[in-house]
């Protein structure tokens, strides 16, 4: 188990330590593709400043380029230019310098102080009015202003090749991550498999064990003349067969339940009456708290009763040697809420979603007596989801348990305004 947690530390550190690298590597030649197209274009627009100066008959003495932000760049002319030569002055130079994106520009007006032409050129030649206002520069007095707004998107266009190996690192960690994933679940259910083999000997073991016992005793001619010994040894075949039948009910029930889900057969169940019953049958460990007016519910009779008679049954094996159980009904809101409370040993908050889990058994504080295969509480959660109820846990060690089923929004009305009973199969999500 150690090695285990440790490889999957170790995967996840791995991991992570690949994506960080990737995301490093990928903003580095990012940030290198940027700064080469922001050099491809000073350089492209020096060239049509020069060119714009060799039809002007002058040579510039100075750099003329000056970007002012990322994507914005002010070109010094020295003499007035025709918008046409300039774009096309424009297009040419970058096209040698494979810029192939989309721009804006501006003439500026030094008798207006603005852009007298603008236009935004796209990269399938065509070219419209420029949307928005090109910022003025006041060190120059004729110059042009030039904005390459898909600059990002030019510079990503470069990095396909990162790109693809991003996608494929990614990928690969998915699988990786998948893979572990399905590693761990075998492993868990390899566990509970163990666990299930484990519990299922120890419980079918005991009263098989009875049985033989006591068939050897009740195989001895001596019995005949020991009637009170023979009727004791009878009880005793009938109560471990009971308790055996009951245990591979269990089982073949929740293996009914996980290939066909529930099939809920609903009627108007009167719930107080359930408890009534409940408390007679587990008395006088169980004692009633039914301060609802009504206990009226549209339910499954037979699911119903069960996982109400297996949440006494935990709550009585939990709480020896004096067990102590009440039921309790309430309406919060328009809605019933019953709850089976005990003050027996409890249950870490760790374990309080693993308790619904299917074999599981919290693995300290059991009592001799609490025996089981772990599927009481899992069958209950299940009789909960099927119609649509929730459920709650509230306990600590040493405190007792408290497990609260509150009906849907909605549903608190009289019997006679409820459907007819219906059958029909209802599939049950694993916990």
């Amino acid at each position: 188990m150690n090695r285990l947690r440790l490889l999957v530390v170790l995967s996840v550190l791995s991991i992570i330590g690949i994506l960080i690298m990737q995301a490093v590597w990928v903003r580095s030649a990012y940030t290198l593709r940027e700064r080469q197209f922001r050099q491809s274009a000073f350089i492209a627009l020096q060239d049509v400043a020069d060119e714009v100066a060799r039809l002007n008959q002058f040579t510039l003495n100075r750099y003329a380029v000056t970007q002012l932000s990322a994507d914005y760049f002010i070109v010094n002319t020295d003499a007035p230019i025709d918008p046409v030569t300039l774009e096309t002055l424009i297009q040419r130079s970058l096209q040698q310098h494979n810029l192939i994106t989309d721009y804006e520009y501006g003439i500026y007006d030094c008798e207006t102080d603005r852009m007298v032409y603008g236009a935004y050129v796209s990269t399938n030649g065509k070219a419209g009015q420029s949307s928005r206002v090109l910022p003025t520069f006041p060190r120059y007095t004729y110059y042009f202003g030039i904005r390459f707004p898909n600059q990002s998107l030019f510079v990503a266009g470069q990095l396909s090749g990162w790109l693809w190996s991003t996608l494929v690192v990614l990928l690969v960690v998915l699988f990786f991550g998948y893979t572990l994933i399905v590693v761990l679940r075998q492993r868990r259910l390899t566990e509970v498999q163990r666990d299930f083999i484990h519990n299922i000997t120890h419980e079918l073991q005991t009263p098989v064990s009875t049985i033989r016992i006591a068939a050897d005793v009740l195989q001895s001619d001596l019995i005949i003349d020991q009637p009170a010994r023979l009727k004791q040894y009878a009880r005793i075949v009938m109560e471990e067969s009971l308790r055996l039948q009951k245990q591979v009910s269990n089982v073949l029930r929740l293996a009914r339940t996980n290939q066909t889900g529930f099939r809920l057969t609903c009627s108007d169940v009167d719930l107080h009456a359930l408890m009534r019953a409940a408390a007679s049958t587990f008395a006088p460990y169980v004692t009633l708290d039914l301060r609802a007016a009504e206990g009226r519910v549209w339910a499954d009779p037979y699911h119903l009763e069960t996982a109400l008679t297996n949440l006494i049954d935990n709550a009585i094996k939990y709480s020896q040697p004096t067990p102590a159980v009440v039921l309790h009904t309430h309406i919060d809101k328009g809605r019933l809420v019953w709850s089976v409370s005990d003050t027996g040993i409890g249950i870490d908050p760790v374990y309080h979603k693993a308790v619904f889990h299917q074999f599981f058994r919290v693995p300290t504080g059991h009592t001799p007596t609490a025996t089981g295969f772990g599927l009481g509480l899992y069958y209950v959660q299940q009789v909960v989801r099927a119609h649509r109820w929730q459920l709650s846990l509230s306990s600590s060690p040493g405190q007792g348990s408290s497990f609260t089923i509150c009906e849907r929004a909605g549903t608190r009305s009289h019997s006679t305004s409820r459907p007819a009973p219906t059958s029909a199969p209802l599939s049950l999500p694993q916990p």
